[in-house]
């Protein structure tokens, strides 16, 4: 299933069209494109399951970007993604070597832009995510994640990469001297980064954003209030077709409809519940 997926995802025609200088996608067609990489294999997921594993997706990319350091660690969390990805096909070579292709245009496209077009591209996703506020039990449990679904950011832990801890202010002449310096107190326990995440297709990534949430062990779901609940109607409305969005969604299931695995006839694969109970589901 894995294989299958990863597989579809990094297909070489599907990875050019999405380097192509354009435009963000709109939530429909990433949700489209999200649908179609999900059932790329044998594995059918109905549609309330669908619909809560694109929200964990969903808010836990906001999380990352949201909580990045600098604008340009929005890669380094991107490598992380990609380094996961490498594991779970370390015993398919042709799969791994769509990956790192893909990784070698990631860093030869990305690596050279400036701190301003990666502050650009972090405003840019936020934008597009910052009206869901669906609560995670992982992020509540965290207490990174208030009950209203909105994230809290640390006052606290190693700053920035090339930045230094606050805590002085120094006032420099018209020359350019610095003639006086103050001190004042923060709020946060700061300390100051040991070394800066490799943006080379190995190495130490540094930064944790982008690893897997789940290397400790518990029950994860995810819970909506009221108001969440409207906007995932809302949402959920937003997802059927219209005629306006018709040719950007033909377009993308073209991309990725070439690719599907053939299966032998007669096989009706499995059946993914991400729910405790079928009762559960039935409410979802």
């Amino acid at each position: 299933v894995m294989n299958d997926i990863i597989s579809t995802m990094f297909n070489r025609k599907f990875m050019e069209e999405l380097f192509k200088p354009q435009d963000l996608y709109s939530k429909k067609a990433l949700r489209t494109v999200y649908d179609r990489l999900a059932h790329a294999s044998i594995m059918r997921l109905n549609q309330a399951s669908m619909d809560k594993l694109y929200d964990l997706m969903t808010m836990a990319f906001k999380y990352q970007v949201l909580l990045c350091p600098r604008p340009r660690d929005v890669l380094l969390v991107t490598f992380n993604h990609l380094d996961a990805i490498k594991d779970f096909i370390s015993d398919s070579p042709g799969i791994l070597n769509q990956v790192d292709e893909t990784f070698r245009r990631l860093i030869e496209t990305y690596n050279p832009l400036s701190d301003g077009e990666f502050q650009l591209i972090r405003q840019t996703l936020l934008i597009f995510f910052q009206d869901m506020h669906i609560r995670v039990s992982i992020f509540l449990k965290d207490k990174v994640q208030n009950s209203n679904g909105r994230f809290v950011l640390p006052i606290s832990g190693p700053v920035p990469w090339g930045t230094e801890v606050p805590g002085l202010i120094r006032i420099f002449n018209h020359k350019g001297v610095e003639v006086k310096r103050a001190e004042f107190s923060t709020a946060g326990n700061y300390v100051t980064p040991q070394r800066e995440g490799s943006f080379e297709l190995y190495g130490d990534r540094v930064l944790k954003l982008g690893t897997n949430m789940y290397s400790v062990t518990r029950p994860v779901e995810t819970h909506m209030s009221g108001s969440s609940k409207n906007l995932a109607s809302q949402a959920k409305e937003n997802i059927a077709p219209n005629p306006l969005a018709k040719e950007e969604l033909n377009f993308l299931a073209r991309l990725l409809g070439g690719l599907d695995i053939q299966k032998p006839a007669g096989d009706s694969g499995f059946r993914l519940n991400l729910f405790t109970t079928d009762e559960e589901e039935e409410y979802a």
